[in-house]
């Protein structure tokens, strides 16, 4: 077409475009909704992650951070940091803290710290003290900083003492905020602050135990990234066998960027899902309003308009509309960040500021213009092809089947970036892609599903009742909104209850079947001096019981076959098995958790090269093989180990497992504590009570995990995820609702013509509305069964094979969800054709 012909379609689309958005109501409404779940999630992604980024020396406490697991730094390595800058050395490790009289205790989160903590920031106290008056000692008690849930938990307050290992603490502030927490990961616990000089009096700090030592060093003011990058090769290059973890303020918290990129990926998709089920909506909004054109399309062609310039018309007007809705879209993402900042104040760093994140607008925007004209595009290459006299003669376009090859091949190629981009863009791309394909496996079923009712209905006997009759009669009728309907409600549908079933088993797992397997506590810490006497004291207090005990040291991974870790493209799914220490054990014989999968397990008395039993789904995420060499940094010294067998763990049992297993010779003399659990299905929480207070006023250095209370925390932190996938599912059911009102909506034509003339021929108002009402309720029913079982087997794959956990069909869900489409396919159905069955009987006739 050329310049003068694209002009003369302009002129020709904004003169049509004059009477209004007329019938593009939902096609507006789709397109802006899915386009502001996609911008809103990743402009609050990118507010997190970048408030993370620039508020990184405050996160990190430092510029650098040099992190070692259960050992200090020796002298060497010492001198070597203070050399570098201003140091502050903290002090982090899990203990019990209970009240003078034994009548209660609690684990908690301890923090030792010197006097020059923190270098960046400020610890902000309720009162706000200086450090000898918070942490000093005075009449045998040292000061300490505590959050308000352990005043809670003890029912204390400022001024009480508590106890904490061997030493007594007065509680002199309550903690407001802490400046390096996020750095320091997720707790199960509340935090107390103390100085060194309170930690070593507490004499927590035994042979094994669980400690981690992180030096935070401060650099000269203006210090480039470079530099940091410098100082960290200088460090590993001084002390290659140091085992320490290092981190800069550009990648302060890692884990906490990482699961906030990955969390607000899995709701683009979401949000994704949304702008497709909207694209359905696109398709029938279009279809409609070129319908309602049929008239001027048939004039262009009898002046002489090639079908090319009338697709050209439209095509223009189509963008237009797309725009706008882009645009009201992108506005509503763009304001997100600023509502996030309120409800996650207090909870992870976003700015209050207005900001504008033009890298997640402007994918919102392209996923929503190829949203647009993908769907868009057959109804337009339709229109193209129908003569005039056809459009005269004929209702609408539908009787003419598919468009031209070419816009066919448009309209995939289309589809096809669309997918390539959310792959493209997503943080695993397995699980975007399983995700795409599961919806266009959707789409393709849910048509087979429209048809299968079509030729039910075409087969179904005949039927007393008039009202059922028609209503049969018009869900296999030509021009039916069988497929419209079934299609429009249930991607949506199936989508919530997928995420329903996950939430649910999840739940159930959590709450109700874990508790049941798993231990009733973990104990660490357990010296080897007294291990024993911990065995017989649990066994006194709480007889019949099972306790099981491991040595326990940890170790991090440096090499695979003398590679260094950080050279290998890990899987994502693998990648935290080499994320920081990990907890490592060594034995005679197997597991009792664990079974062989591959290989052969070593003697009880082996004395060879050291071995190492690897789990089995773990190594092959990570692509080892029998008798590859594994290097392992423990206390400061590096062990390889030839890898002798695979095992298949039970991670769900929450039993003792370990993803390394050694042979007992690899470190024969090593100092190391013990690891326990005690198991008692039969014992209260009366009883656990009395085993928790026996345990830490005889062996105040173990650190005691009441198993319950850790998954209660767990249970919360699902439960909150849950609120923000349920809030994008809701998107996704919104924009299905929308698409289907916009599919009634079109044929309301063909319902005006019907009822006019059923009316004529001596149907009432209410034998009508019976049918409808029936035809309504026989397509969300049918939807909802497909939605049932599309989700029952996408919960089931995600449950089951990602989360490896038992996966149950929730029946509850299946009968809201029932409820759900009956209530919105009759609801909106009825809703429009309420207007239809008041039409007025002479237009319609003389049309006929």
């Amino acid at each position: 077409m050329h310049g003068a012909d694209l002009k003369l379609a302009l002129r020709l689309a904004l003169r049509e475009m004059r009477g209004g958005l007329s019938g593009f109501y939902i096609f507006l409404a789709c397109i802006a909704l899915g386009t502001a779940a996609i911008a809103g999630v990743n402009s609050v992604s990118r507010s997190i992650t970048s408030a993370i980024t620039e508020e990184g020396q405050v996160i990190l406490g430092a510029d650098i951070r040099f992190e070692l697991q259960n050992r200090q730094a020796n002298e060497a390595e010492l001198a070597f940091l203070d050399d570098q800058g201003d140091m502050t050395v903290t002090t982090g490790l899990r203990s019990m803290t209970r009240l003078p009289d034994g009548s209660d205790q609690t684990l908690v989160e301890a923090k030792a710290v010197d006097g020059r903590y923190p270098l960046y920031g400020e610890l902000q106290t309720t009162p706000q003290l200086g450090f000898e008056e918070l942490y000093g000692e005075s009449d045998g008690r040292f000061g300490a900083a505590v959050a308000p849930l352990l005043l809670e938990r003890l029912e204390i307050s400022l001024g009480d003492t508590v106890l904490l290992g061997n030493a007594q603490f007065e509680v002199r502030a309550v903690i407001d905020s802490e400046p390096d927490a996020l750095s320091d990961g997720f707790g199960f616990a509340p935090r107390l602050i103390m100085s060194d000089a309170g930690l070593d009096a507490a004499g927590l700090i035994q042979i094994g135990s669980l400690v981690e030592y992180a030096y935070k060093i401060r650099l000269e003011p203006g210090a480039p990234d470079s530099a940091i990058r410098q100082l960290r090769a200088s460090a590993d290059e001084a002390f290659p066998s140091a085992g320490w973890s290092v981190r800069s303020r550009s990648n302060a918290a890692p884990a906490l960027t990482a699961n906030i990129v990955r969390f607000s990926q899995f709701l683009t998709l979401v949000g994704l899902t949304a702008l497709i089920v909207g694209g359905v909506g696109v398709a029938n909004a279009v279809r409609a309003y070129l319908d309602s054109k049929r008239g001027v399309i048939a004039t262009f062609k009898c002046l002489g308009a090639s079908g090319g310039f009338v697709f050209s018309v439209y095509l223009v007007q189509i963008l237009i509309i797309a725009t706008i809705g882009i645009a009201a879209g992108l506005v509503l993402g763009a304001l997100m960040p600023i509502l996030a900042s309120a409800a996650l104040a207090g909870i992870l760093p976003v700015s209050s500021d207005t900001v504008v994140y033009p890298d997640a607008l402007l994918l919102a925007a392209v996923f929503g213009y190829l949203t647009a004209l993908a769907f868009a595009l057959l109804p337009l290459g339709r229109s193209r092809d129908v003569p005039a006299t056809a459009l005269f003669r004929e209702q609408g376009f539908d009787a003419h089947g598919l468009p031209r090859k070419r816009y066919l091949l448009a309209a995939a190629v289309l589809i096809a970036a669309l997918m390539a981009l959310a792959i493209g863009t997503s943080y695993d791309r397995f699980i975007a892609s399983v995700f795409l394909g599961a919806i266009a496996i959707a789409f393709v079923v849910l048509r087979l599903v429209s048809g299968l009712i079509e030729a039910l209905a075409r087969r179904a006997p005949n039927v007393k009742s008039t009202a059922l009759r028609l209503a049969i009669g018009n869900i296999h009728r030509p021009g039916a909104l069988t497929p419209s309907v079934v299609l429009s409600l249930g991607l949506g549908l199936a989508l919530l209850v997928t995420l329903a079933l996950i939430d649910g088993n999840l739940r159930r797992e959590i709450s109700g079947s874990l508790p049941e397997r798993a231990p009733n506590f973990f104990f660490v810490d357990i010296q080897s001096t007294e291990v024993d006497a911990f065995s017989d004291l649990v066994e006194e207090v709480a007889p019949g019981s099972k306790i099981v005990r491991v040595p326990m040291l940890r170790g991090r991974i440096l090499e695979f076959n003398g590679v260094d870790v950080r050279e290998i493209d890990v899987p994502v799914e693998g990648a935290w098995v080499l994320r920081g220490d990990r907890g490592i054990t060594y034995a005679k014989n197997i597991p009792e958790s664990s079974k062989l999968t591959e290989g052969e397990w070593w003697a009880p008395d082996y004395s060879g090269e050291p071995l190492v039993s690897f789990s089995a789904e773990e190594a092959g995420e990570l692509g080892l093989k029998l008798g590859d060499l594994v290097t392992v940094n423990v206390l400061g010294r590096n062990v390889t180990a030839r890898i002798a067998n695979f095992r298949d763990v039970e991670w769900e049992s929450l039993s003792i497992n370990f993803v390394m297993v050694f042979s007992p010779n690899t470190f024969a003399g090593a100092p190391h504590a013990w690891l326990a659990t005690l198991t008692d299905p039969e014992t209260g929480p009366m009883d656990e009570g009395e085993v928790l207070r026996a345990v830490t006023n005889t062996f105040p250095t173990v650190t005691s995990v009441r198993v319950k209370d850790a998954l209660d925390v767990v249970n919360r932190i699902v439960g909150q995820l849950a609120t923000a996938i349920r809030a994008a599912a809701a998107v996704a059911l919104v924009a299905s609702v929308l698409v289907l009102a916009g599919a009634l909506a079109a044929g309301n034509r063909a319902r005006a013509h019907d009822a006019v003339v059923l009316k004529t021929l001596g149907a009432t108002r209410n034998t009508l509305i019976r049918a409808f009402s029936y035809e309504y309720m026989i397509l969300g029913l049918a939807t909802a069964v497909f939605a049932l079982f599309a989700g029952g087997v996408a919960a089931w794959f995600v449950v089951s094979r990602i989360m490896t956990l038992p996966s149950q069909f929730l029946p509850d869900v299946a009968v809201i969800t029932v409820v759900a489409a009956l209530i919105v396919t009759v609801g909106i159905g009825l809703a429009g054709t309420w207007r239809v069955l008041g039409q007025k009987a002479a237009p319609i006739l003389r049309n006929l």
